[in-house]
């Protein structure tokens, strides 16, 4: 374990409004960052003091950041596992790799999971129209087609709803590395946030309540209306997660909650800050960003209590046009990401709103 002092360099790979985030909450704590982006613009420059705008491949660039920062971490979850290997051949990186290759692939995901006693919903491989049909056969219709990688806010799946939309669904999809899910009739969507530091310290924050619109996550609710047991059991395998990954940051665990059993089940893991965390911020002693900063840092966690009940409603695409409006709303907290262009379906910014707790 090694304690990062102030003034040490904290290398994020990715440079969107979570890493723009985690640089703001790094420079609390006395930390420089160094992004490592391809993008031109990207959110996280317009906060940090060192950037390398270069592609996740070049081993040259690389190793030249790596020799700069004094441990790396990453903001999203599709960066290539070739690259956090190259990079912890000189300097610490978490989450490591390993979680890299649970994480980006759905079924890959599945199999630790239930591997790991926690229930998903139950699906199957698909690599063939005839798979596709057989799967279905076995899950019944509806289902969710879905991409085993790379898919994320709805992108890369396809609910089933007749047999006469398999072979099209196959092929809108690619038509290979694909997973098929049974339907989940859920009440309701709820996430866990979970830090684990370098030492095995683990600390969650509240479970919370997701709705999205055009699948999208739209409204966070915090904490989530759900019964005690629930919530504890959400809580109690977010953390048997973690540990199962000797994982250390911040993980975000999203569940459906049903009426029948199992009445929780996870829908996926998120290795990184996430959106149905961005409450934290105002709501917390210790944001979620700064819990991760934390860990990788090799910190103590921070203190994850609730100072009231949270609602944090995203800014998407032409919703950022009442950013005026809103900043004349007392209670609103609002957070600009910085882009420059709203287009529909990109997350712009977020507000969130402090209430008496119940």
């Amino acid at each position: 374990m090694k304690t990062l002092q102030p003034g040490a360099v904290i290398g994020i790979l990715g440079g969107g409004q979570l890493g723009r985030m985690l640089a703001m909450a790094a420079a609390q704590l006395g930390y420089h960052t160094h992004i490592y982006c391809p993008d031109d613009n990207n959110p996280a420059e317009q906060v940090t003091d060192r950037l390398s705008r270069k592609a996740y491949d070049d081993q040259e660039a690389l190793a030249e950041f790596a020799s700069q920062v004094d441990v790396i971490t990453y903001e999203f979850e599709n960066i290539p596992v070739e690259t956090v290997e190259a990079l912890v051949e000189t300097t610490p990186v978490f989450p490591s790799s390993t979680v890299l290759k649970v994480s980006q692939d759905r079924l890959s995901e599945k199999d630790f999971l239930n591997d790991n006693g926690i229930p998903t919903a139950p699906y199957l491989a698909v690599d063939s129209l005839d798979n596709l049909r057989q799967a279905t056969d076995k899950l019944g219709i509806p289902a969710v087609l879905k991409t085993r990688r790379f898919g994320y806010d709805g992108k890369g799946q396809v609910v089933i709803k007749s047999a006469d939309q398999l072979e099209q669904a196959f092929n809108d999809l690619g038509g290979k590395q694909l997973i098929l899910e049974g339907f989940i009739p859920f009440t309701m969507e709820i996430s866990v946030l979970v830090g684990r530091g370098q030492d095995g310290q683990i600390k969650t924050f509240v479970p919370v309540e997701n709705q999205h619109k055009n699948h999208i996550l739209d409204v966070s609710i915090a904490p989530a209306n759900i019964q005690a047991d629930i919530a504890e059991q959400a809580t109690e395998s977010a953390k048997k997660i973690v540990e199962a990954l000797d994982y250390v940051g911040l993980l975000a665990v999203e569940y459906f909650v049903s009426a029948d059993e199992p009445k929780l089940r996870v829908n996926e893991i998120a290795p990184r800050v996430h959106n149905s965390g961005h409450w934290t911020i105002e709501a917390c002693p210790t944001s979620q960003f700064e819990q991760h900063i934390r860990a990788v840092s090799g910190l103590a966690l921070g203190d994850t209590s609730l100072y009231g009940r949270a609602v944090m409603t995203n800014l998407i695409g032409d919703d950022i046009l009442k950013y005026e409006e809103l900043l004349r709303d007392a209670g609103a907290n609002v957070h600009h990401y910085g882009k420059a262009n709203a287009r529909p379906g990109r997350k712009m910014g977020h507000v969130t709103r402090i209430y008496p707790l119940d």
